[in-house]
């Protein structure tokens, strides 16, 4: 048995009562906090927390690890419910292309973008490619990464679509932190296919989401529902054959134009709407209300220089909203979720408590780990961030580009080992 105890923390953040799987509206700014905690896991899951006048009499301390978070907040680690980590190679020539004045969609016309990436990852072995993608995510461990979801969509053909599966599938066995799969085939049309969508929509639907039921790859399905790349009813086709499978979906839509995908995605019972950087009011009404969990990319924005998410109206209207990095090689080239958490709260006005509930509890929930991540509650998986000594939680996203993290514990188990000892 492995046991942790963590003691004098300056406040165990987001102590959340069991039960709660999201935090919606005007509760998104509700953090309740333990000031000067303890915490007690065992075998990876949190089983007593309380401040420390509450100090629990412990009789056996043979083979227990101490530290001592004396001036340090412990929060929950970073959940990330959208990312593309698994790629062959970096785009920073078209880095440059941005900077000379191109846009996403004219580097896509030229062949860059998603096709890029993908003649680049057809010809990757599936050793190199997961090799660089665990160099990725032990990276975004190091920061406070603890739950990563991690799309395909680079592949976009049979075979590299589930090479890039099963690669995730190793991260999963291999690493430490949770990881969730995602089927995203409908991501671009690929060369072969361009002047015959029908055809590719054959081979996703009747070829490869079969293949990947199969093999168990996949936790999610998605499509990226957009000008110049799916259509809604193509999207409604893609999510009722994932959910035919088992997948429920997790829609890429709004980014550069609002066509309706978010009205659709909602009545199929989408578990989350992700980007959403260009919004009608249509769009906000349909998402009021409902289950589904408005997911904000605000690296992106930053990275493209588009518009950020209205993320204050989303929660004005009483949705839950999270946040992820949208890691991948052309348009969010960096898995940090700390710096996510500044651009919540520089660009799109969240408080820092919403933005810290929105990167934990309301991220775990976009991809159904609330039960197991999200707060520091009992029965929870013991995954959490140890900061060094800051004067408060605000100070976290305010002093941006800066590292506040002391200790990464995840399942229990160091990370990230930092100077919190006994």
């Amino acid at each position: 048995m492995h046991r942790l105890l963590i003691k004098n923390a300056k406040a165990l953040v987001g102590s959340h009562a069991g039960g709660i799987d999201r935090l919606a509206g005007a509760t998104m700014a509700h953090l309740p906090c333990i000031e000067d905690g303890w915490l007690l896991a065992e075998d990876g899951r949190i089983i007593d927390l309380g401040p420390m006048e509450t100090w629990p009499g412990i009789t056996d301390w043979n083979g227990l690890e101490v530290l001592d978070a004396t001036d340090r907040y412990v929060l929950p680690g970073w959940c990330d419910p959208h990312t593309h980590s698994i790629f062959a190679a970096p785009r920073e020539e078209e880095f440059v292309m941005k900077l000379k004045g191109a846009t996403y969609q004219e580097i896509a016309a030229l062949g860059g973008g998603i096709l890029n990436s993908a003649r680049k990852l057809r010809g990757m072995s599936e050793d190199d490619l997961y090799e660089s993608a665990k160099a990725r995510l032990e990276a975004m461990m190091h920061q406070g990464t603890v739950a990563v979801e991690i799309k395909s969509g680079y592949g976009l053909s049979l075979e590299s679509e589930l090479k890039m599966l099963r690669v995730a599938k190793r991260l999963k066995e291999s690493l430490p932190l949770q990881v969730k799969t995602t089927l995203l085939a409908a991501h671009a049309l690929p060369e072969e296919f361009k002047e015959d969508r029908a055809g590719y929509l054959d081979l996703v639907l009747n070829e490869l989401l079969p293949a990947v039921s199969r093999e168990g790859l996949a936790d999610f399905i998605d499509v990226f529902c957009e000008t110049n790349y799916f259509t809604v009813a193509e999207m409604e086709q893609v999510l009722e054959a994932g959910e035919r499978k088992g997948m429920k979906g997790k829609v890429h839509v709004n980014q550069f134009t609002s066509i309706g995908g978010i009205a659709a995605a909602v009545k199929h019972g989408a578990m989350s709407v992700d980007h959403l950087e260009v919004m009608e009011e249509s769009d906000i009404t349909a998402l009021a209300g409902s289950n589904t969990i408005p997911t904000l990319l605000p690296s992106c924005s930053f990275f493209l220089r588009i518009p950020y998410a209205p993320a204050r109206a989303l929660i004005d209207r009483g949705c839950a909203v999270a946040l992820a990095s949208d890691h991948n090689p052309g348009s969010s080239p960096t898995g940090n979720m700390n710096l996510v958490l500044s651009l919540a709260c520089i660009q799109l006005r969240m408080l820092p408590e919403e933005a810290i509930n929105a990167a934990t509890m309301n991220a775990a929930a976009a991809m159904g780990l609330s039960a197991e991540l999200g707060s520091i509650t009992k029965g929870k998986r013991a995954s959490f961030i140890i900061t060094k000594p800051i004067p408060s939680l605000a100070y976290l996203p305010y002093a941006f580009g800066a590292d506040h993290i002391d200790t990464v514990i995840i399942d229990g188990k160091p990370a990230r080992a930092g100077e919190a000892t006994a």
